[in-house]
């Protein structure tokens, strides 16, 4: 099993006839998805490496049945592509653009959620992966295998280190949710689809300094999952009120360190690890228990 992304996803990529739309669909091709469709304005009527392109995402949808959205777009046209995925009524919309304004981000995740149709992941985020079946973003395929654990993370990177540590159970689904200060589906939205996938038995969770995204997490987790999780949060030796990495990764006195969010997350009963290689032993242990 899976959450957000199938065996049965088809995929249109916006932005595919550039230049990093052409390689990670390349890749995501090779990876066993269905990428059905590019869309890039004033191109409809073309094949890009054997895909069709459409000038829009509703002819695109509607041509080929694509319900799932990549988008491969610059930042300044980020927004008007999301809101056209978004009117164009598309299941999930997966931004993988970095450096989108804030403004311009709470657009269209103000239009998806009066939509009530479309799910958005991102901005600045990896994109998502079922193992063995489909990828959505630029998540390296060949670094893990099909299993049962599932995987949500703020970090790019760190979701990779971690789904290779653990390649040997491998992973039902790993989301990147992103780094941004906004995003669209949150911490709590993949833990709520793990707990309810019967497909997922034991979940890790990337966290980073800033904002209160773990401690929510970590409350929640008490409420309404009963299913393992092990986490560790980036950040422990970030100096206070800079940011780091992420635009969202930034400390202000107490509020947002590492230090906090794990105490949380402890006191829930989630085992957090001080590095990715340890929290990696961490579920090891847990699974082989």
């Amino acid at each position: 099993m899976a959450i957000f992304l199938t065996k049965d996803s088809r995929v249109l990529v916006q932005g595919m006839t550039g230049g990093e739309g052409t390689r990670h669909t390349a890749r995501m091709v090779a990876a066993g998805t269905t990428v059905v469709a590019g869309v890039t304005p004033g191109k409809g009527g073309s094949t890009h490496q054997g895909i069709p392109v459409f000038s829009g995402v509703g002819e695109a949808m509607e041509a080929t049945g694509a319900d799932v959205s990549v988008v491969f777009v610059p930042p300044r046209f980020a927004k008007g592509a999301v809101l056209e995925a978004v009117d164009a009524g598309i299941g999930l919309c997966v931004v993988i653009t970095e450096g989108v304004p804030v403004h311009d981000t709470l657009t269209f995740l103000a239009r998806a959620r009066a939509s009530g149709r479309t799910r958005i992941i991102g901005p600045n985020c990896p994109g998502l992966i079922t193992p063995g079946f489909s990828n959505a973003g630029i998540i390296p395929a060949d670094i893990t295998t099909p299993g049962r654990i599932g995987l949500v993370s703020k970090s790019g990177t760190l979701t990779y280190q971690l789904m290779y540590e653990l390649r040997d159970f491998g992973f039902s689904t790993a989301v990147g949710i992103g780094g941004d200060p906004v995003i669209g589906t949150t911490h709590i939205d993949a833990l709520q689809a793990f707990q309810e996938d019967p497909g997922t038995d034991a979940i890790v969770m990337i966290g980073e300094i800033g904002g209160d995204a773990e401690e929510r997490a970590a409350a929640y987790i008490e409420q309404h999952v009963s299913k393992p999780v092990v986490a560790y949060v980036a950040g422990f030796t970030a100096p206070e009120g800079k940011t780091m990495g992420h635009a969202g990764a930034i400390v202000s006195g107490s509020a947002g360190t590492a230090q906090a969010k794990k105490e949380a997350l402890e006191k829930v009963g989630v085992r957090v690890g001080k590095t990715p290689s340890e929290t990696a032993r961490l579920m090891r242990s847990l699974l082989e228990s």
